[in-house]
């Protein structure tokens, strides 16, 4: 799941292997329950892996509070990534014409003048190895 932008994305993967996904233009708060309660009466969901940052402060918190729940209350595991896992390490937009960038493993900001197609995607081929266990919001600025 990538809810770090609009539009929010959520993929359905077999043996590893995207099947089916879900691309929804709106607010992360309207738009998860919805696709959840989709989701959850047409499969029998184990894992949630989704990208915890950079982006968004409210779509991170949103997302964040949202899976921890799911993971609590169905017992469902959830692992993260940062959000360059799904844009080839592009830069990620902050505001305006800053933007995240990271370099080596540090993710600083960085005014960049031209703007940036910095589209997030689900991979075909889910890497479970980019993971962790550690699903904490990734805000790297602090939080307003």
């Amino acid at each position: 799941m990538i809810a770090l932008s609009s539009p929010l994305l959520i993929g359905i993967y077999q043996n590893d292997r995207l099947i089916e996904k879900y691309e929804e233009f709106g607010k992360t708060s309207d738009m998860l329950p919805i696709l959840f309660s989709k989701i959850l009466d047409n499969y029998d969901i184990k894992n949630i892996f989704f990208a915890n940052g950079p982006g968004s402060f409210m779509a991170i918190k949103v997302a964040y509070i949202f899976l921890k729940t799911l993971s609590t209350s169905l017992n469902i595991n959830i692992f993260a990534a940062d959000g360059f896992c799904f844009n080839n390490n592009s830069p990620i937009k902050a505001m305006k014409k800053v933007y995240f960038i990271k370099e080596d493993k540090e993710i600083i900001t960085s005014v960049i003048d031209d703007e940036i197609d910095n589209k997030l995607e689900l991979p075909e081929v889910l890497k479970k190895d980019l993971f962790s266990t550690n699903c904490d919001p990734l805000y790297v600025l602090p939080a307003v």
